[in-house]
């Protein structure tokens, strides 16, 4: 049954709402239009797609989560955490990550992502990097995906220490590699 704009735009509404991981084309097919008249609605009631949504579920969701930081200090979009235990992080390698000359990333933004990571997956107000010990396994390039994967190895409550492994992958390929010692309240 075709529904008139006003109606299907109505629907289109609660039905991002109540699911907002919804992609266009399962919207398309579910109120039998075109993908292309989906994005128009989305477009006119100004509904972001759905890469943005979905970043938007998880910043508020991980907002109350993570302590020792603000979220929009952490480099990378975390997508999972469990506070002193583990966490994940997506960082896409833009032209402004890049040496202009060899579209290699620069190592401090693969750094940065893996250190805020390990900050971020401690349970505490405060989390510092007293040291790191890290390896650079192959360059990144331009318009790759890196995937950080953090580990808790050890909390030590009476020297306020924690050992965090974080290993980053492009295409399930070791990129980098830490183990970064934190310090946290006693």
């Amino acid at each position: 049954m075709k529904r008139n704009k006003k109606e299907r735009q109505q629907l289109l509404t609660d039905t991002i709402k109540e699911n907002p991981f919804v992609t266009d084309e399962e919207l398309a097919e579910k109120f039998l239009v075109s993908v292309q008249t989906i994005r128009l609605d989305r477009l006119e009631l100004s509904i972001p797609e759905l890469r943005e949504r979905i970043k938007h579920v998880a910043e508020k969701r991980f907002e109350d989560e993570v302590r020792s930081l603000p979220i929009e200090e952490i480099i990378g979009e975390i997508i999972d955490i469990e506070l002193d235990k583990t966490a994940i992080s997506i960082f896409d390698v833009k032209e402004e990550h890049v040496f202009k000359r060899n579209q290699i990333a620069r190592g401090h933004h693969m750094f940065a992502q893996a250190n805020s990571l390990a900050v971020a997956v401690i349970n505490d107000e405060l989390a510092l990097t007293a040291k790191a010990n890290i390896q650079f396994t192959r360059p990144v390039r331009l318009n790759e995906r890196v995937i950080a994967k953090a580990k808790v190895l050890t909390i030590d409550k009476g020297s306020g220490r924690t050992i965090v492994e974080v290993n980053s992958f492009v295409n399930n390929e070791l990129v980098f590699k830490g183990e970064f010692d934190m310090f946290r309240k006693k």
